[in-house]
């Protein structure tokens, strides 16, 4: 495994346990305790992880409520989906990545790569990728929205319009048959809508349980969208919707 791999690796530990032993972690990946030490000292030489005292811990204010309970909500299903939505990055490529947890999960698969241009408006997906291989970062701010840890705002907007990514990674807080993709909040939403049209292919991650809410802001119907990534095969009525569409569908196995 190499460096990168065991970094994501580590913060996906972290991230589902609290806390971990460093022989824990060596023995989980075959290194030795002195390997995990080092690794642990790059990852909290930027701030991403805390020492503590025969382990390693995530700082308080990485992740707070309810980014964080959002994040571990069906984290089996975001991850299943991240591993194959990740596939559609290549090295090189200029990447946008939007605010949704399942979209966090998608950039902690493909941070591997190399010399990628990521696009974001998440905090935290920008600084999951701040030290890690040779990525350009680019924060698209504005007024933070505390609960989403992102910008949604004009200014975040103008922008992030003024990239052409090659794929657009966006979550979505609901999925109907009818009336395409939803949301729920106002600002997330509007976001979304303004940056649909500059990637050359978008990406729309979303878990089985998406399918069937009564999401309260449109988004886009499937026609706006290239592939839907998700880890459970929708319903029959969806199905025919995204092909009559022209979007494909991708289950993770």
């Amino acid at each position: 495994m190499i460096q990168a791999d065991r970094f994501a690796a580590i913060l996906s530990a972290l991230e589902a346990q609290g806390a971990c032993g460093i022989g824990d972690l060596a023995q989980a990946f075959g290194v030795s305790e002195e390997t995990i030490r080092r690794d642990v000292r790059q990852l909290e030489s930027t701030g991403r992880v805390l020492k503590v005292h025969g382990g390693v811990t995530l700082p308080e204010r990485q992740l707070e409520a309810p980014y964080r309970t959002r994040l571990r909500e069906r984290a089996d299903a975001k991850r299943a989906i991240a591993r194959v939505a990740g596939d559609f990055v290549e090295n090189g490529m200029t990447v946008l990545v939007d605010s949704g947890t399942t979209s966090f999960w998608v950039a902690r698969e493909f941070l591997h790569r190399k010399a990628l241009t990521v696009v974001t408006n998440n905090l935290e997906v920008a600084h999951e990728g701040l030290g890690l291989g040779d990525h350009r970062i680019f924060f698209a701010g504005g007024r933070l929205d505390v609960d989403y840890r992102a910008g949604f705002d004009a200014d975040a907007i103008a922008y992030t319009r003024r990239f052409v990514p090659d794929v657009a990674i966006l979550s979505m807080g609901a999925v109907d048959a009818a009336r395409g993709f939803l949301d729920f909040d106002p600002g997330e939403a509007s976001y979304k809508r303004a940056v649909l049209d500059i990637a050359r292919r978008v990406v729309v991650v979303a878990d089985a349980g998406k399918f069937g809410l009564k999401g309260t802001m449109h988004v886009a119907p499937f026609t706006d969208v290239h592939d839907l990534v998700t880890d459970q095969p929708p319903s029959p009525d969806v199905i025919e919707a995204a092909r009559a569409a022209g979007m494909r569908v991708h289950v993770a196995a």
